[in-house]
């Protein structure tokens, strides 16, 4: 159950809307716990985000970036060669097909991926603009005079 309504304030709100999506996806919550992931910080600005995807290849994931959205997908291809699938007697590796999305801040861009010993790697770097970063404002002393002659 859903403990707030959000609907009156997108009516008397303008340029907020990314805001009010994020409460909505907050206040849902996650349906499944599948991967499991971990997100760390490596530099002070750099993080990586890694996912447990045990049996999948490269070609099962896909990772796309958009709208300060990265979405990781996992899905197993049928096989092509027309082999018939092994009788597992136990299945405790889960190869089932998910998708986990994460939200990024502004400013964060995905840089890299590597898949290695089940585990999938997502480099992100923060990279503000220029523009946006802070800076410093010089505090002037007294006023110079400027001195002129008698015509």
């Amino acid at each position: 159950m859903r403990g707030f309504d959000l609907s009156p304030l997108y009516r008397s709100t303008i340029g907020f809307d990314r805001l009010f999506s994020m409460l909505d996806q907050t206040a849902a919550g996650e349906p499944s716990a599948y991967p499991p992931y971990n997100i760390e910080r490596t530099a002070e600005n750099a993080y990586r985000i890694t996912v447990a995807v045990a049996g999948f290849a490269e070609v099962d994931l896909t990772i796309e970036a958009r709208e300060n959205v990265l979405t990781i997908r996992g899905a197993k291809e049928a096989r092509a060669d027309g082999a018939e699938k092994p009788e597992v007697l136990y299945q405790g590796i889960a190869a089932r097909a998910f998708e986990r999305r994460f939200q990024l801040a502004d400013h964060v861009q995905a840089t890299g991926a590597r898949l290695e010993n089940g585990l999938l790697h997502v480099d992100l770097v923060r990279e503000i603009p220029e523009a946006q970063k802070p800076r410093q404002i010089p505090i002037g002393g007294a006023p110079k005079v400027v001195e002129a002659k008698a015509a």
